[in-house]
């Protein structure tokens, strides 16, 4: 990018890593298929940089029914298995069995709740966390918050939703603001 516009300095490298940051990344998500979609992005990420997985994107769209609990929640075994032979996805028996598991509790959390995004936000008072990172490298792997999001999810039968996984997955949807205060989208957020 050559608009001189500052921006955390983690998201160059590809154009698409830039618009990520840009146009998504610390936007405060209300919506339940959007939430479905960064916790199956965010579980096939674990190990593996953010990069790989939004190279991979469209390929889970395609793949995990344009990331409808509804859908995914009913994936047999043998849908699985031909998952697991397409390339546009990251091929871990583990990760996309959790995809299927994570559906079905998620469904289970919009029928106690109303909505995930209901349930989710209030592990935060329902209003994003804003921190003022001076340096992306200072901000913390996890948090309190993260702590107690992934223990519940845990707890409801979610799969690879570790302290580390749910804070990608609040920083990405706007459940805390990371974003340097020095980067353009800090204010916008």
């Amino acid at each position: 990018m050559n608009d001189n516009k500052k921006r955390c300095a983690w998201c160059f490298g590809f154009d698409d890593y830039v618009k990520y940051h840009d146009e998504e990344w610390g936007v405060p998500v209300h919506d339940d298929r959007k939430h479905f979609e960064f916790l199956i992005l965010e579980g096939a990420q674990a190990g593996l940089s953010w990069s790989t997985i939004l190279k991979k994107r469209s390929g889970y769209r395609e793949s995990f029914a344009d990331f409808d609990p509804e859908v995914v929640a009913q994936f047999t075994p043998q849908i699985v298995e031909e998952l697991l032979l397409f390339p546009g996805i990251i091929r871990n028996r583990l990760k996309v069995q959790s995809a299927v598991t994570n559906a079905q509790q998620f469904l289970k959390v919009q029928q106690e709740f109303g909505s995930f995004d209901k349930y989710i936000w209030q592990f935060v008072d329902n209003k994003p966390i804003v921190n003022q990172w001076k340096d992306y490298k200072t901000a913390p792997p996890t948090t309190k918050e993260s702590d107690a999001l992934s223990k519940d999810l845990k707890k409801r039968g979610f799969k690879f939703v570790g302290s580390t996984v749910i804070y990608a997955h609040m920083q990405a949807c706007g459940l805390v603001n990371d974003h340097v205060v020095d980067c353009f989208r800090y204010g916008e957020v």
